[in-house]
C-alpha cells in the first residue's frame, strides 16, 4: 500500500482528503505544520507528499525545498486556496499544483499520475 503525508494546518482538510484518499486504497499520514512533516518524513519514508503552502511557522514552500534537498525523487504535490501562488517560481520545484476545492477529482488525479 502506498504511504501519503498530508501536510496542512487544517483539520477539516486532513478529514476530507483522508477519507478520499483512504477510498482509493491509499495510506494516509497527517502532519500539522511543516516541521512536523520533516519529522514524520524520517519515520514513515512516505511515497507522496501533499503540501500546504500558506501554514504558519515553517509555510509550504519551506518545507518544499527542504523535502528535495532530503528525497529529490519525492513527488511533492502542492495544494493551496490561492490560484497566485502557482505563478511563484519557488513552487515549480513540485511535481503538480493543486488548488483546493470540494471537488477531490483533480487530486485523487495527481496522486494518480504520480504513484502509478
Amino acid at each position: 500500500m502506498k504511504k501519503i503525508l498530508l501536510v496542512d494546518d487544517e483539520e477539516s482538510i486532513h478529514l476530507l482528503y483522508r477519507e478520499e484518499l483512504e477510498e482509493e486504497g491509499y495510506e494516509v499520514h497527517s502532519a500539522l505544520s511543516g516541521e512536523e512533516a520533516l519529522d514524520k518524513l524520517k519515520i514513515i519514508a512516505p511515497d507522496l507528499v501533499v503540501l500546504d503552502i500558506n501554514m504558519p511557522g515553517m509555510n509550504g514552500i519551506d518545507v518544499l525545498r527542504r523535502l528535495k534537498e532530503i528525497n529529490p525523487e519525492l513527488p511533492v504535490i502542492l495544494s493551496s486556496a490561492y490560484q497566485e501562488f502557482k505563478q511563484d517560481l519557488a513552487s515549480w520545484a513540485s511535481d503538480d499544483y493543486i488548488v483546493k476545492s470540494s471537488n477531490l477529482d483533480e487530486l485523487k488525479n495527481a496522486v494518480k499520475k504520480h504513484l502509478a
